[in-house]
């Protein structure tokens, strides 16, 4: 502990959220419905630790280094740090500094020279789901500082698919699975009268309106695949990214889904040499006018080159609006759902030089609808693809449409390269 010192501690874990603080095992992953407290008790252990060994070393990460300063560089300082506790963010070398020698180091795997290049004692991953295996496997080769009595890994995430790796793994074993409850939320679980806050009504009934796979993972806490997937070829390890600058000479696209109580959705989308798509940039907002997002796009692709085509929804109004606001034409999208689908599915498939035709960097979101983020519900388009289901999984003839605001966009995308004849037909996207 410090000398002289107190550590402040005003969380009160329950549940999977408190049996973590005991585990000593190499690899712990706390599993839960959404808004259960997990990531707050992994890192309050982290920083209990950091205090209890002097000279000890920690490591907080996310997939992305900017995605953990959305998350969980928010709930560290904002609620597990205190004044007492003497504890400096040093931004030159991104860590944590403790008064008894001890760092917690804050970083993503999408620049991993600097973390990878040091040992630690305990490492936290935030949203572990987003990592593969070997990623999981290569941080644990980095758990060998030797200052605590015992070298940990801890994640948290929300279930995934049966068949994801990290549930396999604490299938198999490997890792040990603590599982959280919403009743392990002092916030929402009023213990004393066992009843629910008000916070925590509000919360679950927002929860209990999501529906499908979304339904099951974060508000039951199941590990459940979506029946009848759309896009059953989608695959984040492949189609999703990581971040890189793209060439000035690359074709620049754009594709809209109008929409203000619903999401408004902007794909800025790049074409590569062999005919591959890239979407880059993204807006995903609701309760913003046309005209506002057309001053916003403006404002983010002042130094791009022009689209070679605006695709967009065919609302004749909205369309006027963006074309006024903008200073360019737009095309109407071929909005012909089936042939579109099966576009986009040739393209998710793996071509002869063994890489898929459609890809999503990661970090492309503008900006996070705070709205859609306290419901639950989609921010951008990769989180839909896993909930886009059929409505009819053996007829197979029209999906369900619900969340589907950047499918539809990514669609259009699709087809008007079909449509405008670039050289390649839907069955050339296969090869």
């Amino acid at each position: 502990m410090y000398e002289g010192r107190k550590i402040v501690l005003t969380f009160e874990p329950r549940g999977g959220n408190c049996e973590v603080f005991s585990r000593k095992e190499p690899e712990i992953l706390l599993s839960g419905p959404a808004g259960t407290g997990k990531s707050r008790a992994a890192l309050e252990k982290l920083h209990l630790c950091a205090a209890k060994y002097p000279g000890m070393r920690g490591l907080m990460l996310r997939k992305t280094r900017a995605s953990l300063t959305e998350s969980a560089m928010i709930t560290m300082d904002q609620k597990v740090l205190h004044e007492l506790d003497g504890v400096d963010f040093h931004t030159t070398s991104q860590e944590y500094r403790y008064p008894n020698g001890s760092v917690i180091v804050a970083g993503g795997l999408d620049k991993t020279t600097r973390i990878m290049s040091s040992e630690y004692d305990m490492a936290y991953v935030q949203e572990a789901v987003e990592l593969s295996e070997h990623e999981w496997e290569t941080l644990t080769t980095r758990l060998r500082n030797g200052v605590m009595p015992y070298q940990q890994i801890i994640g948290d995430c929300n279930p995934d698919a049966p068949t994801h790796w990290l549930k396999r793994r604490c299938d198999a074993g490997k890792t040990m699975m603590l599982e959280t409850r919403h009743e392990d939320n002092p916030v929402l679980w009023d213990r004393a009268n066992q009843v629910w806050t008000e916070t925590g009504a509000r919360y679950l009934e927002k929860l209990a309106d999501l529906s499908g796979v979304r339904l099951l993972r974060f508000y039951k806490g199941i590990w459940a695949a979506a029946e009848g997937m759309v896009y059953d070829g989608w695959d984040r390890l492949i189609h999703l990214v990581d971040w890189f600058e793209i060439p000035w000479e690359w074709p620049r696209y754009w594709a809209v889904d109008f929409g203000f109580t619903n999401p408004y959705v902007c794909q800025f989308w790049a074409q590569d040499p062999d005919g591959r798509l890239y979407r880059y940039k993204e807006i995903y907002r609701t309760q913003r006018l046309v005209e506002d997002h057309a001053r916003h796009i403006r404002d983010i692709t002042a130094s791009e080159p022009r689209p070679i085509a605006i695709i967009c929804d065919h609302d004749a109004e909205d369309r006027a609006t963006l074309e006024r606001h903008l200073g360019l034409p737009t095309v109407a999208a071929r909005k012909a759902v089936s042939p579109g689908i099966q576009a986009v599915a040739s393209r998710l498939k793996k071509a002869k030089d063994g890489k898929p035709r459609l890809f999503f960097l990661r970090d492309a979101l503008v900006e996070r609808d705070p709205v859609l983020v306290e419901r639950k519900l989609p921010t951008c388009t990769e989180e839909e693809i896993e909930s886009y289901v059929w409505q009819d999984n053996a007829i197979k003839e029209a999906p369900v449409k619900r969340d589907d605001h950047g499918c539809d966009p990514m669609r259009y995308m699709v087809m008007h390269l079909s449509d405008v004849g670039s050289g390649m037909s839907i069955t050339d996207y296969a090869r």
